[in-house]
């Protein structure tokens, strides 16, 4: 069974840093693109930031500069260091991975930040 499970959320101060992480486990030929996902209660899930397998990451404009996605190959893991912190970041953030050509969700983990 392929899996990804997420791990590092919890409660932070705001200007406060976090690190979250997602292992994907199971038969695994192929990891294409990994990220991260949030939401909040009444909105759409919105993407945070994503990389490819090849690296290359991109960012959502509220996170820029703030967040930083990198994924660990041999582990089949992708992080995401959050450092400086804000309010707004409070969400329940869920990991996102195409793997064996199919789309695989983490069960969410939450991350509060407190003002």
């Amino acid at each position: 069974q392929v899996q990804l499970v997420e791990s590092g959320g919890g409660l932070v101060q705001a200007g406060g840093s976090l690190r979250l992480s997602c292992a994907a486990s199971g038969r695994i030929f192929s990891i294409n693109y990994m990220g991260w996902y949030r939401q909040t209660p009444g909105k759409q899930r919105e993407l945070v930031a994503a990389i490819t397998s090849g690296s290359s990451a991109n960012y959502a404009d509220s996170v820029k500069g703030r967040f930083t996605i990198s994924r660990d190959n041999a582990k089949n893991t992708v992080y995401l260091q959050m450092n400086s912190v804000k309010y707004e970041d409070t969400a329940v953030y869920y990991c996102y991975a195409v793997m064996n050509g199919f789309q695989y969700w983490g069960q969410g983990t939450q991350v509060t930040v407190s003002s």
